[in-house]
Formats: structure tokens, C-alpha cells, sequence
């Protein structure tokens, strides 16, 4: 089946940003979970990006997406604010694992002490809050997991407090987090997603020209390859921007970037979720975001 552009749209509020996808163990279905930008609402400055929640929405062979609703996370009291959802699944315990960036309250401007928080969940709905990640400093956002080959969990991150570098901190029960350092930082960049592809470890972040791609070997040691992917304009609907913040879902060895594009210069608030595939051509990372992409996920 043919993917759509724009693959998916938020049909509340028009915002949908900061994409992930996840397949359900119990029923092979596939929800997305992203950041619900209130993009329709009369809001001053960019408080259209806070007071967010987390949107979910399903899909049954990955090209048709429906909303299914929003994520009930509150803690405390107050409007707050919900970014940049990571989850990933641990069959040992039999739970996933959510770690969001949350910020108390509603800003105008870019404000706010961000931290990210911890929830588990048996069901991908209800969702258990565990508490903040305890390590770094007071804004750190857009956390991604992957477990490396000697079974350690790890999780790269922005820290705003460290020039917007990429730092990494280890875990081996996804409770317990240790902060090791500095990963990249040869630009002020966010949302990182780190995925294996053709025997290599690659890291995607967004850099505000597109995506800035790395390459490793052990998952700490990286190389930044010369050219962004998703810097220039596409040619579908609603792909008519840089490509930012995405997610990188692997099916049967293909590597899936889902990432938000805002396609209006005169109506900023607005964001489209679209797909497209990434390939590795002569040892690097490429994107044809214009392409027809055909795909079934429902028999995976």
C-alpha cells in the first residue's frame, strides 16, 4: 500500500510533532505517539507548544493512521507540558517503558525547567509514573533508548544547559540511569534516535537544517557524515519544508524515518507527520523523501 502524504495530521488541534512508532506485542498493531501542539487554538507566542499533551493514534498495516485520543500523565496540579515521548518495550518485565520531557506549566517564549520523566505501562494507554531521571541538569529533553549488543540500556538527550550538546547516560534495568557524558556536540541540535542499520550504529538529530546524520561502531564513538538528510524541500503535500525531529522505525532490515514538517510559512503552529525510507549508498545515509513508498505492515 502506498503511504500518504501527509502520513498522518492531528485532527484536534492540527499539531502533531516529535513522532515515535511502537508495535503492540499482545496484537501486532502499531501506534504512533507524538507531541499534540495545539496549533488551531488562539495562543500567544509559542505557547501553542505547551500545554501539550501526548497524542496517540493506531494503525493496523502502518499507511492508515486513526486518533485514538491522549495520554492522561499529570502528577501534580496544573496545565503542563508533554514532549517528545520515547518507549520501548522490555519482555523481561513484561512492561514498556516511557520516558517524556515535562515541563511545569505554559510559557509564551522558550522557558521552562524541563525534565524527563519515567512511566511504565503493561497496555501502551494506562501509564504508571515513576519519577524523574535524576542525573544531569534541570533542562534536559527528547530522550531515545537503544540497547546495546553487551545488554546495557542506553539514552541520548539534549541538555539545554550543556550548548543544546547530544549526552548519553547508561542503565542496566532502565531504572537507574548513570550520566556518562558528551556524545556529539559539533552543533546545537534535539531529538536524537539512535538505530542499528547494516551492521552499523547510526544516530539521526535535528539540527535545524534538516538532519544531521552519525555513524558508529560501539554506540559512543561517532562520526558525523557530510550531508543532512530532509534539509531540502519535498515535493508531496505537505512535505514542502526541512524535515524535523523524527523517529527511525526498522521492519525486516528497512529503516522507516517518521519525522513533522511545519508546511505553512505563514502559519508556523502547523505540523504534518510524513514517512520516508532511509538507505545507505556508499557508506552513508540517504533519504529520497520524494519517492513513492509502498509498504504492509500487517502480516509483519
Amino acid at each position: 500500500m502506498i503511504v500518504p502524504s501527509p502520513l498522518y495530521k492531528d485532527p484536534i488541534y492540527n499539531g502533531a510533532a516529535d513522532p515515535m512508532i511502537i508495535r503492540k506485542e499482545s496484537d501486532g498493531v502499531f501506534y504512533m505517539f507524538y507531541t499534540q501542539r495545539r496549533a488551531n487554538q488562539p495562543t500567544e507566542g509559542v505557547s501553542f507548544a505547551y500545554g501539550t499533551a501526548i497524542g496517540v493514534a493506531e494503525s493496523f498495516d502502518g499507511t492508515e493512521w486513526h486518533y485514538r485520543g491522549a495520554l492522561d500523565l499529570d502528577f501534580e496540579f496544573g496545565h503542563n507540558t508533554f514532549w517528545a515521548p520515547e518507549i520501548i518495550y522490555e519482555p523481561s518485565e513484561g512492561l514498556y517503558h516511557m520516558y517524556v520531557t515535562y515541563i511545569r506549566g505554559i510559557y509564551t517564549k522558550w522557558r521552562g525547567q524541563a525534565s524527563i520523566e519515567h512511566y511504565t505501562s503493561r497496555d501502551l494507554f494506562y501509564w504508571e509514573h515513576i519519577g524523574p531521571l535524576t542525573f544531569a541538569s534541570s533542562r534536559i529533553i527528547d530522550p531515545c533508548l537503544y540497547k546495546l549488543p553487551s545488554g546495557i540500556w542506553r539514552m541520548w538527550y539534549k541538555d539545554e544547559r550543556q550548548n543544546s550538546c547530544i549526552c548519553y547516560a547508561d542503565s542496566k534495568n532502565l531504572y537507574d540511569w548513570e550520566y556518562r557524558g558528551i556524545a556529539v556536540c559539533d552543533a546545537k541540535q534535539e531529538g536524537p534516535n539512535v538505530f542499528e542499520l547494516g551492521g552499523k550504529i547510526w544516530l539521526i538529530s535535528d539540527v535545524w537544517h534538516g538532519l544531521a546524520v552519525y555513524c558508529s561502531e560501539d554506540g559512543e564513538h561517532f562520526v558525523r557524515q557530510p550531508d543532512n538528510v530532509l534539509a531540502e524541500a519535498g515535493t508531496r503535500r505537505d512535505d514542502n519544508a526541512k524535515g524535523a525531529h523524527a523517529d527511525i522505525f526498522v521492519i525486516d532490515s528497512h529503516a522507516y524515518i517518521v519525522y513533522f514538517t511545519q508546511p505553512d510559512a505563514d502559519i508556523p503552529e502547523r505540523s504534518s507527520v510524513q514517512m520516508a525510507e532511509l538507505k545507505i549508498e556508499n557508506g552513508a545515509i540517504v533519504c529520497d523523501r520524494n519517492a513513492e513508498l509502498n509498504i504492509d505492515w500487517s502480516n509483519k
